[in-house]
This record gives C-alpha cells, sequence and structure tokens, in this order.
C-alpha cells in the first residue's frame, strides 16, 4: 500500500493504521496511531487496521539483531516501527516472556534442513500467549484508568490466552465466547475454570464462525457501544481483528530467519492457519527484510484457505464445518485475509470482495490477482488420517506434536530449509495423540496424558495437569442471540 495514496497521511515516518476498506475513493480513510487502533479496533465499513507502511531491516541490522535473546529482539524490532506509545510500555509489556519457559521460543532443528518453531512455551501452552501475553500488559497501560471491556471469540487457543493475560486486570473486564462443542477438552478447562472475578466466560450454541461473527457485530454495533459507554466502559477486541495481536507476530518470524541462518539464506515458514493471522505475521515480517521465500498455509479437511490459495475463489456456499482433530483450524470465515487484500490491492478491491463475501458469500480474484499471492504463498491441507500419520512419523524421533503442527509435514521439502510453526504443547489434545499412536480411545485423558509423558519423557506442565482437580465455574451456554444483554447484565452487577 503506498502511503501517498493516503491522502490524510499527515506524517510518513510515523507508521500509522488504516482501514482495510474504502468506498470509491481512499480520501476519507483516515489514518490512526496504534493507540487508537488498538483501544477501538472496528474500521470503517466493518474492515479491519492495516499498516500503511511497514519499517525495513537493514543487513547491518540483522548482523546486531543476531546476538540478541528474545526479549531485546523483539524490543528492537519494534523500536523500528517508531510508533507513538513509549518504548517503556513496550518494554514492560514484552517483559511478560519473562514467566514462559526457558525463552519464549524454542527452535528444535529435526534434521538438516527441517526445524520446528516452538511457540507454545507460555501459560497456557499455545502461541497465542506469544501476541497475547504482551497485548494485555500494553492495553492494560493505555486505559489511563478508564474501564475497559475486551472480547474474544475462540475456536480453542485465543481464549485460554487472553483470559491469561488479563487475569485480575485492574478496570478490565473481559468476555470470552467460544463454541460449546467444538475445543479440546483441556482448552475448555482452561477457560472455564477461571476464577478471576472480572473474567467470563460464554459458551455458545454454534461453531467458532459463529462466535466470530457474533464479536464482530458487538464490534460495530452502535448500540451496544453506547450501552457500555454509559456504564463507564469501552469496548475492545483480543482477537487478531485487533492489530495489536498481530504486531507481537511479526517478531519471532524474523527471529527464526536470525536464529537459524543470521537471514542470509531463504526460508519457508510452514503454518497451520485458519484464521490467518500467523501466516499474515510471516507475510509482515517478509515485507520488512525476513528472508523468507514460501509462506506455505497448511489446512485440515476445512481446506477453504487452500482453495483460496490454489483458485482465488473464496466461496463459503454449501460449506459446512467439518469437526477435526485439529480444531483450533476449524474455521471457514478467515478474518486476516482482508489484510492481505488490502496490502496487495488496496482498501477499494478489499471492501469490494468483502462485500461479495457478505451478499453472496463468495468472492473471486482475477488470473492476475491470483498469481499476485502465488509468487508468495502455497497451500495445502491433509485430513484426520493422514494428521495422525504425521503425529506418528515424528514421534519415531522421540519427538510429540499436536496435530495442528503435524497438518505442515506435506508441505516440507528435502531440498529447502523448512520451519514448521508448532502452535499448541500436545498435552492440549491427549485424546487425538492416543488415536494417533495408541490406536485407540481416551478414556481417562488425564492418565493417558501422563502415560505419553513418561514414554516419551517428557514433564508434564503443572497448570495443565490441575485443570482436572478444579472446579467448573463458568458453566453457561447461550444462544447467539442472547450474548449481547447476557454480557450487558453481567456489566451492570
Amino acid at each position: 500500500m503506498n502511503p501517498k495514496s493516503i491522502k490524510a497521511l499527515k506524517d510518513i515516518n510515523l507508521p500509522k493504521l488504516v482501514g482495510t476498506r474504502a468506498n470509491f475513493t481512499d480520501e476519507d480513510n483516515e489514518p490512526v496511531n496504534l493507540d487508537y487502533a488498538l483501544l477501538n479496533p472496528a474500521a470503517k465499513y466493518g474492515g479491519l487496521y492495516a499498516p500503511i507502511n511497514l519499517p525495513l531491516i537493514s543487513k547491518k541490522e540483522f548482523k546486531k539483531l543476531s546476538n540478541m535473546d528474545y526479549n531485546k529482539f523483539a524490543l528492537e524490532i519494534i523500536k523500528k516501527f517508531n510508533f507513538n506509545i513509549s518504548l517503556n510500555k513496550f518494554k514492560k509489556a514484552i517483559d511478560r516472556y519473562n514467566k514462559f519457559d526457558k525463552s519464549a521460543v524454542e527452535i528444535r532443528k529435526i534434521n538438516k534442513n527441517l526445524y520446528i518453531n516452538e511457540l507454545w512455551h507460555g501459560p497456557t501452552r499455545a502461541f497465542k500467549d506469544m501476541a497475547l501475553q504482551p497485548f494485555g500488559e500494553l492495553l492494560s497501560s493505555l486505559s489511563n484508568g478508564n474501564k475497559q471491556l475486551i472480547m474474544c471469540a475462540t475456536s480453542g487457543d485465543t481464549g485460554p490466552a487472553t483470559l491469561s493475560s488479563f487475569e485480575n486486570a485492574k478496570d478490565i473486564k473481559v468476555v470470552c465466547l467460544y463454541p460449546k462443542d467444538s475445543t479440546s477438552q483441556v482448552q475448555r478447562l482452561q477457560m472455564i475454570n477461571q476464577k478471576a472475578p472480572n473474567l467470563k466466560v460464554i459458551g455458545i450454541e454454534g461453531n467458532f464462525d459463529d462466535a466470530q461473527q457474533a464479536l464482530k457485530m458487538l464490534l460495530n454495533d452502535d448500540e451496544f457501544k453506547n450501552t457500555l459507554k454509559d456504564l463507564g466502559y469501552n469496548l475492545s477486541a483480543a482477537n487478531s481483528v485487533n492489530f495489536g495481536r498481530i504486531l507481537f507476530q511479526i517478531i519471532y518470524h524474523i527471529y527464526v530467519c536470525v536464529h537459524i541462518n543470521k537471514n542470509e539464506k531463504p526460508i519457508d515458514i510452514i503454518i497451520p492457519s485458519g484464521n490467518f493471522g500467523n501466516a499474515l505475521g510471516a507475510y509482515y515480517a517478509k515485507k520488512m527484510g525476513a528472508n523468507i521465500d514460501k509462506i506455505k498455509i497448511a489446512s485440515n479437511k476445512n481446506n477453504i484457505l487452500t482453495q483460496f490459495f490454489n483458485t482465488g475463489i473464496y466461496d463459503l456456499n454449501n460449506k459446512e464445518l467439518i469437526h477435526t482433530i485439529s480444531p483450533a483450524m476449524d474455521i471457514l470465515i478467515s478474518s486476516n485475509i482482508e489484510r492481505l487484500l488490502f496490502d496487495k490491492f488496496g482498501p477499494v478491491r478489499t471492501k469490494e470482495l468483502m462485500d461479495n463475501l457478505a451478499n453472496s458469500k463468495k468472492y473471486e480474484l482475477t488470473n492476475d490477482e491470483l498469481e499476485v499471492l502465488k509468487a508468495e504463498f502455497q497451500a495445502d491441507y491433509c485430513d484426520d488420517d493422514e494428521c495422525m500419520e504425521n503425529i506418528c512419523k515424528v514421534a519415531k524421533n522421540g519427538i510429540l506434536i499436536d496435530p495442528h503442527t503435524a497438518t505442515c509435514l506435506k508441505l516440507t521439502q528435502d531440498d529447502k530449509i523448512s520451519v514448521i510453526t508448532s502452535t499448541a504443547q500436545w498435552v492440549k489434545f491427549t485424546p487425538s495423540m492416543i488415536k494417533a499412536l495408541k490406536n485407540r480411545d481416551s478414556s481417562d485423558e488425564l492418565a493417558d496424558m501422563k502415560l505419553l509423558a513418561d514414554k516419551y519423557h517428557i514433564k508434564l506442565p503443572k497448570s495443565i495437569i490441575k485443570l482436572f482437580k478444579e472446579d467448573e465455574i463458568h458453566t453457561q451456554v447461550v444462544k447467539k442471540d442472547e450474548i449481547k444483554s447476557n454480557i450487558i447484565d453481567w456489566i451492570k452487577r
């Protein structure tokens, strides 16, 4: 996106954000600073905020970065953006990584050209902690004593990570929406066992797309926002509709390029993807100078992203969400594709495509547009059987990977350096692991978790074990049309 095409942009030296959709002209597409976008994530015409420009990292700077631990590395990348938020606030946010195991990021070499980038060493054992731990601190620091209602919708990992990040935060309440039958047992327990009084977890009748749609509707619901305002609350979101999430996801993709070969040789990044935020972070990292060749999208049987990157057609017609053993990827409406469309084709074209999706449940790129995407992206998918085969294949080397990470094996190439982005620890999906490795159903999840941990000499996280011994607190399940009134009633108490 050319910043000069945004006429309202007054200072191109300060990276700013702008709405992904514009109507006929971008003249009224007012750029905003990061602090505004964090607190008000819904942009005009139902769009998202995305960067107008991204800073470039020079070869000299990459050399300097290669000797830093992850916290210092992250702060140096943040400095490059020159955002209007103090570096001290960012430093405090990044210090949240001190709660992680050892380093925030662990890169495991599998063979000469294959690496696994483990991003799940945070409190909830999923990669969402990488963004949501610092994001929670940053958002809290910007509230300035004003009350905030933070909402999130989850397919399984965003919810626990958000709740963990904002637990007992002053002047902040959090509402988490999750599809009642579409998460793993551990993911569910991580949410419904939450004790902090500022957290509310609501199960909904429906799937993740329903939960995400409900969230987006509330973010754009003036009546809801005005009611909250009367009650003293501003409304924001912790999903990757908020650019604050994406910002911290850019960093670890740059880090892996520097860590493996000092950013000197191109690597392929392979990402299990549903909502596309993680892959978008890799795309932005590449634009900033990370030596990434292909960004490879791995899907499960809900393979709408595979179809899109191979055909240019995004079609929801006659599509039904399929429940798989990689539930965090059971998504058909992939929000962050919109930011990619904006970056490649501009806000007017993006609005046209998103309007087509809203009205006809479908949009289609031109052949030229599809070729633009194919130059940088590749996509494939695997079904549950292939996924379990991949878990077994890697387990022969004494390594356990979860069912989301396992979808990536299909996209590796022996003659290219590939990095698989591992998004969750296997302990969150023990029944699927038992099915793959023992060819049986799990009748006692905790016992089976301990069985696998003993066999593969893995120390189980205490936070996971204690979930099975705690009382369930947030047991409420509602219909979609009851969410709004339910939240307002809770706020009023």
